[in-house]
């Protein structure tokens, strides 16, 4: 499957090994042509570097931003948007306080990004891990939400194909709650001396 993802960053990165390691094929995009490139240059597997421009063939396109460009992004390309899945990783954290969100009370990043894009398909994922556990390439639960059914199906198929573990937690007013968990998941870091290398995980012994 052809993925595109929308940013440069430690979480692109990881984001995209993952995808290549599952056999997918990658496309990054960034405003800086020169970062993307040098990204697509360094990834192991079919990945290609661009400007951000047409979205081509690609049917989940990744945005791999932080919030608030995450939805700025949505809105700008929402033309490209329409009938593609669009994941939303960004979490909202008032990162001078770690205190609180910082999107309307109960609204989360991913229902504003689906407000900036109406016509497409948003699902919630990676946000409640870090960039070096993708990169690391061990099992990893990927919390997922959204309304639309059949492309939280295919964003599952994604992480799975990756060697990661997609938990279906349903519809997108859950992603409002994800985004609260991965808020106190950072917040402990200091405590916990997390050094923002933990990830949220659900125990399976018996």
């Amino acid at each position: 499957m052809e993925v595109l993802i929308v940013g440069a960053g430690s979480m692109a990165r990881g984001i995209a090994t993952r995808l290549l390691a599952g056999g997918h094929q990658v496309r990054i995009a960034a405003r800086n042509h020169d970062a993307a490139r040098t990204l697509a240059a360094e990834l192991d597997g079919d990945a290609t570097g661009e400007p951000i421009g047409s979205f081509g063939a690609a049917s989940v396109v990744v945005l791999a931003l932080p919030y608030p460009a995450t939805r700025m992004v949505a809105e700008r390309l929402a033309g490209e948007l329409v009938g593609r899945v669009v994941v939303d990783i960004a979490n909202p954290v008032n990162i001078g306080t770690f205190d609180d969100l910082v999107t309307p009370p109960g609204i989360s990043a991913a229902e504003q990004v689906a407000k900036a894009a109406p016509g497409a398909k948003v699902v919630k994922a990676f946000n409640t891990t870090f960039a070096v556990n993708l990169t690391g390439g061990g099992p990893l639960d990927v919390f997922i939400a959204g309304d639309d059914e059949t492309a939280c199906t295919q964003v599952a198929a994604l992480t799975a194909d990756g060697g990661m573990r997609p938990i279906l937690v349903g519809g997108s007013k859950h992603a409002y709650t994800l985004e609260s968990f991965q808020l106190l998941h950072m917040k402990v870091q200091d405590q916990i001396g997390g050094n923002y290398a933990t990830s949220l995980e659900l125990d399976r012994r018996q």
